[in-house]
């Protein structure tokens, strides 16, 4: 079964009195495998004022004779039942009857969207049991009662959660990345044990309410055409009193207790007591809209009640629609088949499936995560570790602006495949606006598995204090957020006290290494939530972490849901990214781990046969080895695709080779290695704040690495940069080259032993180019090195004093630029502009000790190249004896016909080529 029913939005249900059912239209179809489909409108209950309201349906009938147990499934909002035909497919091919519908207010069913209301939606589902009830085909347990089971995710899986609380007919449930409480959910509360509500959690609001509202207010505008509006155009297709109540929540970012009551209602929440049904809820870990913690409300009240539930938490989620979502829906398989076929129809039994389980990642460079599970879900335990640091002040600035990026929810697009994983230190931790609390070095490793808690203090100014807490781990001193995700607090306190309260912080499991400590970050906005606006100061401190585990975990399973090579990769790629993730990582505290190889500890850099094949079988680096000393600046050079910037991830430690390895200064690099501080890096681009200004964008980037302001040399680095008085403005006033100039200052912060520039001239004028070649030189001159990844072949003849050539992975020819351009057996004869470089090259072909010719017919500096045994002065008298218009003799070619002429060579010589000799 390949479910879609992971891409969904966010949610609602319904409960109420069944209403009239009839069949209505019939158009029957054949689908994949013989698999019958019979679309139809279905009439259910009215709308408020009496509007008649009609359901488009499909009904999925599979091949061989009936009855079938049936499976009614239910789509993401904003979604429809288009969404979920690859799924009912497969479950027809299965051998269930499966009705999939649009539900109400969405796609071409009638009505408007209650949001889950139980007197409307959840009272559809109902009527669609009663039509899969009233069909021959479908397996019955007794009169009216069909063998059902509901599938959804989100929206739809909090509506099957609720259609099977209020109707007993339901013989199952499957409910994905869905909501106990949606009140909740969009006011979230992380302080235990408060009655208050949270921040309003308004841009997954916005997009909740955009993704279904813009194509009502379409088909409103279309028939107010040539006049204006009516008022209640906005609104689109939700209900009006739905519509009024979120409205109000934005603009005041504060819920109406009329806003939280509906919220409430329109949940599992108030209706798990009737919930009999066995019960699979799979919860993302890579959710900003439901987090874990939802799931386990919704099942800790069916444990005490005694309902058969199994729980498992998936990489994937509303942000990361991928995740191990195969991995998710292969569970489902059993489940429905144990309780629609199996022996959980007649009689209790055991679960089909771990009563609990979840993805556990493995560490980076790794594509796979270890699926662990537990059969006792009650069997976690808490360590708590000391946070050192005293009280911090954290301001609230005016009007709530600018706000920390720890993350940025994403709807699963292609274009939010990028942002969901923007979660970098320095955008979080903004100047004056966060306060860290760090533990010590953790002296053994640590698995985490649930909710961490804390305790925080808080001394404010204001009667109620709203901050944000998110849990990092500061591996080799870089800080990364394991999951991303942040905890929202709102404190009542009273002006000049201390208030005292304990914060459950985000869900989830991942790994922490021996060696690395972790840090709560405290601040005071976060981008996806509307915090107050109003000024104030706060004085906070966390103490007390708590970390969750699990004991008695078992190993299931290992499958690909982990953080792949070209996953990092491609966040390399991008330059906000590259700051956060490989900047950070690259300028951490200067410590030396692990042994040194004493005959490469004074080597600047060394790759020794390195080889990267990606999943897809492509080899992007084959057995390349070529190594940078101190002065030297050293050019990579190759075509698109020749493996440069891969080899350039491995030599930074971001994605692990299958073979071979890097030393920097005779420590061997990986992930997050120590000796990467001694490395400056400029990636792809360079990203900052745009808010700040360029001085400010250093002193915070230099601030995360933790390490002394006095070593950062912000004036040396400025006056590379050569911004004037620009660099107090913000960078969002910057040109390109500006930036890219702020950029290359920034690598070189700490002046690093190693830099590691890629296309560095990127967005530079001449004057600017010319003027960084002397950088450059004196970088390296002071004992040094430099790396320099480029296209422009004429400015790394002029800049670098070495060269790396590679092509399809390997390196071609390596060597001084001296050395590639001049050579004592090549000549190059220059000819008059317009003559034909051609016939000369035929008569230099004949003489005898000529090995190559090559001629090169330039418009205005026509030449000939070539390679012989003779004495030069030989080779230039048979030049001007063919009569040829002969303007200039040299030794000296132009790099790039270098470059060609090993490439081409390269391309057509013997697999095993190692290197090529220059011509």
């Amino acid at each position: 079964m390949r479910a879609r029913s992971t891409a969904a939005l966010a949610g609602a249900l319904a409960l109420a009195l069944a209403a009239p059912v009839a069949l209505l239209s019939p158009a029957t179809a054949t689908g994949a495998g013989g698999v019958e489909v019979t679309e139809a409108l279905v009439a259910v209950g009215p709308e408020p004022g009496g509007a008649e309201v009609e359901l488009d349906t499909s009904v999925f009938v599979p091949d061989g004779d009936g009855p079938h147990p049936a499976v009614l499934l239910t789509h993401g909002f904003g979604g429809s039942k288009d969404d979920l035909v690859e799924q009912a497919d497969d479950l027809a091919d299965d051998g269930y009857l499966v009705l999939t519908y649009t539900a109400r207010g969405f796609g071409a069913s009638g009505g408007r969207i209650h949001l889950a209301d139980p007197d409307y939606e959840i009272a559809d589902a109902r009527a669609l049991v009663d039509v899969l009830a009233e069909r021959d085909d479908v397996v019955t347990d007794a009169d009216g009662d069909p063998r059902v089971g509901l599938v959804g995710a989100s929206y739809g899986g909090a509506v099957s959660l609720m259609t099977a609380a209020t109707d007993p007919r339901v013989d199952t449930v499957v409910a994905a990345i869905t909501w106990h409480d949606l009140a909740e959910s969009f006011f979230p509360q992380s302080v235990r044990d408060s009655d208050l509500p949270g921040p309003f959690k308004q841009l997954w609001a916005s997009r909740f309410f955009l993704s279904t509202a813009a194509q009502g207010m379409g088909e409103v505008l279309g028939r107010t055409s040539g006049r204006a509006p009516a008022a209640g155009a906005v609104c689109g297709r939700f209900a009006p009193e739905v519509c009024r109540l979120f409205l109000e929540a934005t603009e005041t970012g504060e819920p109406s207790p009329a806003l939280l009551d509906l919220l409430g209602e329109h949940s599992p929440a108030p209706l798990l007591d009737d919930l009999d049904a066995p019960t699979y809820l799979v919860q993302g870990m890579a959710d900003t809209l439901f987090g874990v913690d939802q799931a386990e409300a919704t099942a800790e009240v069916l444990r005490e009640q005694g309902t058969p539930v199994a729980v498992r938490w998936s990489d994937g989620g509303h942000d990361d629609l991928g995740g191990s979502l195969e991995a998710d829906t292969a569970t489902i398989e059993p489940w429905l088949e144990h309780y629609l076929r199996g022996p959980g129809v007649d009689e209790a039994t055991d679960l089909p499936i771990p009563a609990f389980s979840w993805v556990l990642p493995r560490s980076r460079g790794q594509d796979a995560s270890t699926v662990q599970s537990t059969d006792d879900p009650g069997s976690t335990t808490y360590e708590s570790l000391s946070l050192e640091g005293e009280a911090q002040p954290v301001a609230n600035p005016p009007g709530g602006e600018p706000q920390s990026i720890t993350a940025v929810p994403s709807t699963g697009g292609a274009v939010d495949e990028f942002s969901d994983v923007v979660s970098t230190y320095p955008l979080a931790a903004l100047p004056g606006q966060s306060a860290s609390f760090d533990t010590a070095e953790l002296d053994e490793a640590r698995t985490v598995v649930g909710s961490p808690r804390v305790r925080l203090t808080v001394t404010s100014t204001g009667r109620s204090s709203t901050l944000f807490l998110s849990l990092w781990q500061v591996v080799n001193g870089v800080p990364e957020l394991a999951r991303r995700l942040v905890a929202p607090v709102t404190v009542a306190t009273t002006p000049g006290e201390e208030t005292v309260v304990e914060v459950a912080l985000p869900g989830g499991t991942w790994e922490v290494p021996v060696g690395s400590r972790l840090r709560v970050l405290v601040t005071s906005t976060d981008q996806t939530y509307a915090a107050p606006r109003t000024a104030r100061a706060d004085l906070v401190q966390a103490s007390d972490l708590r970390l969750p585990a699990v004991d008695g975990a078992e190993v299931l399973a290992t499958d690909g849901g982990g953080l792949d090579d070209e996953v990092v990769g491609l966040l390399v790629a991008i330059g906000v990214v590259a700051l956060g993730l490989l900047l950070a990582a690259l300028v951490g505290r200067r410590r030396s781990h692990g042994p040194v190889d004493p005959d490469l500890a004074d080597v600047p850099l060394v790759v020794e046969r390195l080889v990267k094949t990606y999943a897809d079988g492509h080899r992007a680096v084959d057995d390349v080895s070529w190594r940078a000393e101190r002065g030297q600046v050293v050019g990579l050079l190759g075509p698109n695709g020749a493996g440069k910037t891969t080899t350039l991830r491995m030599v930074m430690g971001l994605i692990a080779p299958d073979s071979g390895q890097v030393h920097v200064l005779g420590r061997r690099v990986g992930p997050g290695t120590p000796v990467l501080a001694r490395v400056g890096a400029l990636i792809e681009g360079p990203g900052f704040l745009p808010h700040l200004s360029g001085r400010a964008n250093l002193e915070a980037y230099w601030a995360a690495t933790g390490r002394d302001q006095a070593e950062a040399g912000y004036e040396e680095v400025l006056e590379i940069a050569a911004l004037g008085g620009a660099v107090e403005r913000p960078v969002r006033t910057y040109s390109h080259g500006m930036r890219q100039r702020l950029g290359i200052a920034q690598a070189m912060l700490g002046l690093p032993e190693v830099l590691v520039l890629d296309e560095p001239t990127n967005g530079l004028d001449p004057p600017q180019i010319a003027g960084l070649r002397p950088v450059l030189a004196r970088y390296a001159a002071a004992g040094r090195t430099v790396v320099v990844s480029s296209h422009l072949l004429a400015e790394v003849e002029l800049t670098c004093s070495h060269v790396v050539v590679m092509h399809a992975g390997r390196v071609v020819t390596t060597g001084t630029v001296a050395e590639l351009v001049d050579s004592t057996d090549t000549t190059v004869v220059t000819l008059a502009p317009g003559s034909d470089p051609d016939v000369l090259a035929d008569a230099l072909r004949g003489l005898e000790g000529v090995t190559e010719v090559e001629s090169v017919p330039d418009v205005d500096e026509p030449h000939v190249v070539v390679v012989a045994d003779l004495a030069r002065a030989e080779v230039v008298r048979a030049a001007a004896g063919s009569g040829a218009d002969v303007v200039g003799v040299s030794s000296r070619r132009q790099l790039e016909e270098v470059f060609l002429g090993v490439i081409a060579a390269a391309s057509g010589s013997d697999p095993d080529l190692r290197q090529v000799r220059s011509r």
